[in-house]
């Protein structure tokens, strides 16, 4: 549970002091009257945690449930045929396309997928093993979920293996093309009618945003569809767009080629199209999780207010907007456009499982109820592979202990040299993978990048490694905050549909900290395979148990599991808003004020904004998005230079960065005032604030001539105040932080 820990040693008759840092966002102080005392306790701390010899050391082991836990047996839940039977692919059910494959029983074909796969009926096993080669880990495209009325799919995989010179192979072209017409070949399921597509498409070149899609929840259902505009009926699946989903920025799936890595090359994918999504590797994750860390560390001791500035450099946000923006489209293509979708990033176990599960709880009900959930949990994330162990680095790391500068060098540890590598290989595998290196710690300079596997190791304390086994010693690399990203973003989903989920925030405040506690054997683990060697079922307790036995706790009494798609409150599908996020602030134990107050003071001001545009006319074109607000963290006045002229609030018209423009244009503001016009229905000016010939504006002189003095002026006081961090409220009282049980 913990993140770090830090001592600064008394150089003065004042007190020395320890400040722990954990998990799940709690901090700790301890004050010592001597430095002996302190040293002592920083020390026996850090043996305590840091020198653990193995994973099997560690609590789970020795928990001893009470009995209300042990009458519930929480490995039981998950059972992969019992799911996809749910789903309609059963050994024993009419043939829809796909079978249930023992290849992987032993986990020889794929140490890091589950033993029971889901594949194409019409491939064999003996082509999955051929394609398997051509696929990152050997994680080929496999399903995970089947739509219940429309018959359409989402695959998972890892990257293909393109590499520096456009390998390919046949048979992983036959699996994929087997994956998007499994169903439409044995069930009464949508025709394919994609056309050949050999282009690539970006996130921000989507033909319409996940935000936009709120306003088109119509699911796919055997009642007739008909075109909004023409008010035609659509033929079942003539709209079919059969995608696969990358989830890496391109840059990056390019980079990825010199290590052998890469993406599909469309021209021999042709019966499908292709999407970046752009979404950020690990590493730049764990550095956002580590700046909102830095900037709650010290609010709860001193008396200050948590920095707005702080937590918006950290860019958190954006992350889980991104997220959630990609797991829409995904949602949308299968449950609005009758598509199949594959979805991977680099090694498909990270991006690949948060896309995957959050599409699927969209998608369907069953994944929104208590039961279902744990399903979706065991089925894309556990048993596909995420290295909950790397993720979480449950044996902790010496470098999370530090002792302030102020300490002589004489009483530090001294750290071991590197040590040099030792060439292998011929010449030229050896210069690519100089190459491959220069080029990720580039890219992780500057947050890209996209390695996301198992890295090379670290530079790991030579006493370190003399406690820890390699394989489980701790990989500051491989640290990061995945799982925790998906349950925000859940967390997300529920605060925008509070009557649709069954359970309600502590139980996902409580699965995060149960998936750091190591009390529960559930998430100490990378894969299946491991857990089995481990045999974690017969030595540790299941988190569900923990979950199940006390199910009232966790219950959202707002819930209503009724389901009817004739009622917008009460579709099957829901799209998420990726622009209404906000700060989980439970989680991080701080009252909503004191973290949404400056989000919420921005929404406001911009409904101000478009109510006012809309009373003098000046509302946007139909169809278009309301620009969004976005403060900057570099906005401070009094950090900035005397010669640099004061920044301007920009707002967000829809096409991403591209698309900021400055806010006094967009409302003809400038230094002596509003000296433009009020627009009408589209803003038609050229760069130079001149109407664009043709269009219909109307002649204003100024801001006196059209008595919107006052509301502009008020306006723009709220906007700077938001945008350059002005004076935040004082932070709310909170409640005393709650008891984390151990029984």
């Amino acid at each position: 549970m913990l993140s770090g820990v830090s001592m600064r040693l008394a150089s003065s008759p004042s007190s020395s002091t320890i400040r722990i840092r954990c998990r799940d966002f709690t901090f700790v102080a301890f004050t010592f009257t001597d430095d002996t005392t302190a040293r002592d306790v920083f020390d026996f701390i850090k043996y305590r945690t840091c020198r653990i010899s193995s994973i099997d050391k560690l609590y789970a082991f020795k928990h001893n449930p009470p009995p209300v836990e042990k009458a519930i047996n929480g490995w039981d839940l998950y059972d992969v045929r019992a799911e996809f039977r749910r789903q309609g692919i059963s050994e024993k059910a009419a043939d829809r396309g796909w079978r249930l494959s023992t290849i992987n029983k032993d986990y020889t074909f794929c140490s890091t997928y589950p033993a029971t796969l889901v594949v194409p009926s019409a491939v064999s096993d003996n082509v999955l093993r051929y394609a398997r080669l051509f696929r990152s880990m050997h994680r080929i495209p496999v399903l995970t979920y089947l739509h219940p009325v429309n018959n359409c799919t989402i695959s998972r995989s890892s990257q293909p293996s393109i590499g520096l010179f456009n390998a390919y192979s046949v048979q992983d072209e036959r699996l994929v093309k087997a994956c998007f017409s499994a169903t439409s070949s044995h069930h009464s399921s949508p025709v394919t009618t994609q056309c050949d597509v050999s282009h690539d498409t970006t996130q921000s070149e989507m033909d319409q945003s996940a935000s936009e899609t709120n306003d088109l929840v119509v699911m796919a259902s055997p009642s007739p569809m008909y075109d909004e505009k023409t008010g035609k009926r659509l033929i079942y699946g003539a709209q079919q767009s059969n995608v696969i989903y990358d989830a890496r920025p391109q840059t990056n799936a390019e980079v990825n080629r010199m290590n052998k890595g890469g993406s599909e090359n469309m021209t021999r994918y042709n019966f499908a199209s292709k999407i970046f999504l752009n979404i950020p590797n690990i590493h730049g994750v764990r550095k956002s999780l580590h700046r909102i860390s830095s900037a709650l560390q010290d609010t709860d001791i001193l008396s200050t207010s948590i920095s707005t500035q702080a937590l918006d450099s950290s860019s958190w946000l954006e992350y889980i907007s991104c997220i959630l923006r990609g797991s829409a489209s995904i949602a949308k293509k299968v449950g609005i456009e009758h598509s199949h979708v594959l979805v991977h990033c680099s090694d498909g176990w990270d991006r690949t499982s948060q896309l995957c599960a959050l599409a699927q709880i969209m998608l369907d009900p069953y994944f929104r109820t208590i039961d279902g959930f744990i399903v979706l949990v065991e089925k894309d994330f556990l048993s596909f592979g995420h290295m909950f162990r790397l993720r979480a680095g449950h044996l902790n790391h010496e470098s999370w202990f530090t002792v302030d500068k102020d300490v002589s060098i004489s009483q530090r540890e001294p750290q071991p040299p590197p040590q040099e590598g030792q060439a292998q290989g011929d010449v030229l595998q050896n210069a690519i993978g100089s190459i491959s290196s220069w080029w990720a710690k580039r890219l992780e300079e500057k947050g890209g990048g996209d390695s996301e596997g198992v890295l090379a190791e670290d530079a790991v304390p030579q006493e370190h490694k003399e406690h820890i086994g390699n394989q489980e010693a701790t990989s500051l690399k491989n640290v990061s905050p995945v799982f925790h990203q998906f349950l925000d973003c859940v967390r997300q989903m529920q605060r925008q549909f509070p009557t649709r989920f069954e359970f309600n925030e502590r139980f996902l405040r409580r699965l995060y900290y149960h998936s750091h506690s190591c009390q529960y054997g559930t998430f100490l683990y990378n894969s299946e395979m491991q857990r089995r060697d481990a045999r974690v079922q017969e030595r540790t307790v299941s988190v569900w148990s923990y979950f199940l036995s006390r199910r009232a706790e966790f219950t959202n009494p707002s819930y209503d599991a009724v389901i009817d798609d004739r009622n917008r409150d009460r579709t099957r599908l829901i799209l998420v808003n990726d622009k209404d996020v906000r700060w989980w602030h439970q989680l991080f134990n701080r009252s909503d004020a004191e973290m949404n107050a400056h989000l919420d003071a921005a929404a406001a001001a911009q409904s101000h904004l478009a109510s006012t545009m809309a009373a003098f006319g000046a509302e946007p074109q139909s169809g278009s998005k309301t620009p969004a607000f976005h403060s900057s963290p570099k906005l401070d006045p009094a950090s900035m230079p005397a010669s640099e002229p004061m920044p301007t609030a920009t707002v967000d018209d829809g096409q991403g960065e591209d698309g900021m423009e400055d806010l006094s244009a967009h409302l003809g503001l400038s230094d002596g005032g509003f000296d433009g016009g009020v627009d009408g229905a589209n803003d038609a000016r050229d760069p130079k604030g001149s109407p664009t010939p043709g269009t219909d504006v109307a002649p204003v002189s100024g801001i006196a001539a059209t008595g919107l003095g006052p509301i502009f002026q008020s306006l723009s006081q709220d906007v700077m105040r938001i945008v350059t961090g002005g004076q935040q409220p004082s932070p709310a009282p909170r409640p005393d932080q709650e008891l984390r049980e151990m029984t």
